[in-house]
């Protein structure tokens, strides 16, 4: 699969069925994060794989009302920074940008190798730190939720997480976000 094919393939998928997780597909993942651009080679980028039953059984508490389905997850990647990591330019703050660059690369890698990828904003940042002791002074960016896509509709999906399994949500159409050599208003 090219990088094009891999771009194309990767959905955010709620039905989910479990797989096996290695430590040598955890290493390539990493791999591929780690060779993201950062803002002088900064490499702000943390990474919690949490894959041990016991652990995911336990990240249930910090999932919102609605993400049941992540519930069948096979492993739940923490995403973690602080702006201190990375490069501050002024009141320009890199860390987001470069570790949303990287957890790109590793969803990429991992729609590669035939996971599903769901990054979710549907979580508590307290419970997550509680359950996976983070300090305070770390930011939990977002959560990455790994497993096998599963034929059957997940039966804990709302009507609209139904249908988004079943087709591709609507994308923006080239005109309304890219700009040729000056903003104009949309």
């Amino acid at each position: 699969m090219d990088i094009k094919e891999a771009i194309i393939t990767r959905r955010a998928y709620r039905s989910l069925e479990p797989t096996n997780i290695s430590e040598e597909m955890i290493r390539d993942l990493a791999t591929c994060a780690q060779l993201s651009a950062s803002c002088f080679n900064n490499q702000p980028w943390r990474y919690i794989f949490v894959y041990e039953q016991e652990l995911l059984e336990k990240m249930r508490a910090a999932l919102s009302s609605g993400n049941e389905w992540a519930h069948n997850a096979s492993m739940i990647i923490a995403v973690l920074s602080k702006k201190e990591y990375d490069c501050i330019i002024k009141e320009r703050l890199y860390y987001h940008f470069d570790v949303g660059m990287a957890t790109a690369f590793l969803i990429l890698r991992a729609t590669e190798l035939g996971l599903i990828a769901h990054p979710i904003a549907g979580y508590s940042p307290k419970k997550t730190k509680e359950i996976l002791n983070i300090p305070d002074d770390l930011e939990v960016i977002t959560l990455v939720i790994i497993g096998k896509h599963s034929k059957s509709i997940n039966p804990v999906l709302s009507e609209k997480q139904r249908e988004a399994e079943s087709k591709r949500p609507e994308r923006l159409s080239l005109e309304e976000f890219v700009f040729l050599n000056t903003y104009t208003k949309e």
